[in-house]
């Protein structure tokens, strides 16, 4: 979908190589969330026009969600990613594609590690589970190239399947804005500038009050000047002031 010098896909649904099954047809329908289909979406967008890829989606397919994202990142458009939902597992590595990753209020995100449905005899499953590993090192690669955690937080979190909030995303460096959060930004910047404001009038009242004060003590201090200029004068006391 095209809008105003900007190009519109979504992940609405599972990322999934094919759709449902069509039995009057007897085969797979064609998915919209597949590397295929957006491999056909992106070679149609001019060049120069801004891609705008909004999200709610459970993850999926770590094959198709991998190809997706290196399809994105590929594309010398700009790219702004957008959850409206939810951004689950691979649908959450996929917005980590786009320049400018963005979660709207009350939307979550996921981090965990992968699995796959396996089966054979104990050295085949064994190898399995070290398949998983190499795969999983890759795709926290992804994440790492812009977040602000080390690997090591990364993998604590994966292994304890983490929902997390757009604060949260944030704060870890896997979005770059949280949306309609504009204007109370702004609001509290304009607190924070009152508040200078207000701080620097009290100190400068302060400033006020020291002088003040300053003057009353210089004050008191001159009758006890004049006391012994008297006491000068009528030659009680010889020296010089």
């Amino acid at each position: 979908m095209q809008a105003e010098n900007k190009t519109l896909l979504y992940i609405y649904d599972d990322v999934t190589e094919y759709g449902e099954f069509d039995w009057n047809e007897w085969e797979y329908k064609d998915s919209e969330t597949s590397a295929k289909y957006f491999a056909e979406k992106l070679s149609d967008i001019p060049e120069g026009q801004m891609i705008e890829l909004h999200i709610n989606s459970n993850g999926g397919s770590v094959k198709e969600g991998v190809a997706i994202y290196n399809l994105l990142k590929q594309c010398s458009n700009k790219k702004v990613g957008i959850v409206d939902g939810v951004a689950h597992s691979v649908a959450f590595l996929i917005l980590q594609a786009c320049d400018e990753r963005k979660m709207c209020l009350g939307t979550t995100a996921l981090v965990h590690d992968m699995w796959m449905y396996c089966s054979g005899n104990a050295a085949q499953l064994r190898k399995y589970a070290d398949d998983l590993d190499d795969m999983m090192e890759a795709n926290r690669q992804v994440f790492l190239e812009r977040a602000n955690i080390s690997e090591e937080e990364l993998i604590e979190l994966m292994q304890n399947e983490t929902y997390l909030t757009p604060d949260k995303a944030l704060e870890y460096g896997l979005i770059d804005e949280i949306m309609n959060k504009k204007t109370e930004t702004a609001g509290n910047e304009e607190i924070l500038e009152k508040l200078s404001s207000m701080q620097r009038q009290l100190n400068s009242q302060e400033s006020f009050r020291q002088q003040i004060a300053k003057m009353k003590e210089r004050q008191q201090k001159k009758p006890e000047k004049n006391k012994i200029l008297e006491l000068f004068k009528g030659g009680t006391i010889q020296g010089k002031i």
